[in-house]
């Protein structure tokens, strides 16, 4: 049987964000699923008029549990890939045991990682500050462009925005950001291989930081690697060359993946 790949999202994002990386990887033959967080499943105009009331509790935890339930009902274990607060899901996954193989496309840093807060700078401040913890928010064109996708046109950012982000829980992303509640055991002997790929132009993210991640998980004697690439941004999915990053990042996981 092939082995699968779930791909995990993350915030302020629907997971049509993964239609290349889906299609790419179904034509070459492993079986692939993009599933939506609780309150992203439905189409992003609905969404944006009408966010889902779902949003207002969801925190870290739920998110984490929501795909361990869906990895359960796998035929098999999976490769994980995940992306920002997606790749936080799959690192946490991983600590749980489940999966083959895991990649963090930007992966923000479980607790432990990093010496302060895991996210920082105007994203996180504009979180804090609007209050309302049982809230959803929207990230808008002038945010993601100037701190998630700055390497891209405007034309492009602007497609971007339109096709694929929607409001987000404001719970949850405030959590993944001060690392509430989402310790794991950087020295744990049975963590699948691990793969972390971040943007040298990253300003979620900073590359200062993806390596503190990195030297966190050489903690544990589970294979881990790091990859940083030149002139790209947080925004990975969809920048020049996705399709070499897509293609890497699938053979990356699929050589190294633990046998069980």
């Amino acid at each position: 049987m092939p082995t699968s790949v779930i791909l995990i999202h993350g915030e302020f994002l629907s997971p049509d964000c993964w239609q290349g990386w889906q299609q790419r990887f179904e034509k070459a033959g492993y079986p692939c699923l993009a599933p939506a967080w609780p309150g992203h499943d439905r189409p992003v105009g609905e969404l944006r008029r009408e966010p889902d009331p779902r949003l207002r509790s969801l925190g870290v935890a739920d998110l984490v549990d929501h795909y361990a339930s869906l990895i359960a009902g796998l035929p098999a274990p999976p490769i994980l890939i995940g992306h920002s607060i997606g790749g936080l899901v799959m690192q946490m996954l991983l600590d749980r045991g489940l999966g083959l193989a895991g990649v963090g496309l930007a992966p923000l840093p479980p607790r432990g990682a990093l010496p302060g807060l895991s996210l920082r700078g105007p994203l996180l401040a504009s979180l804090l500050v609007l209050g309302g913890w049982r809230r959803s928010r929207a990230l808008g064109l002038r945010g993601f462009s100037r701190r998630v996708a700055h390497t891209l046109s405007a034309a492009e950012q602007a497609e971007i925005h339109q096709r694929f982000l929607v409001p987000a829980a404001r719970r949850l992303v405030v959590e993944a950001a001060l690392a509430i509640g989402t310790a794991i055991d950087f020295a744990n002997p049975g963590r699948a291989p691990l793969l972390l790929v971040g943007g040298e132009k990253d300003r979620i993210l900073e590359p200062s930081a993806l390596r503190a991640l990195y030297r966190a998980h050489l903690r544990s004697p589970a294979e881990t690697a790091l990859r940083l690439l030149p002139r790209r941004s947080h925004w990975l999915l969809t920048e020049p060359g996705w399709e070499a990053l897509a293609d890497f990042c699938l053979a990356w996981a699929d050589t190294h993946a633990t046998t069980v």
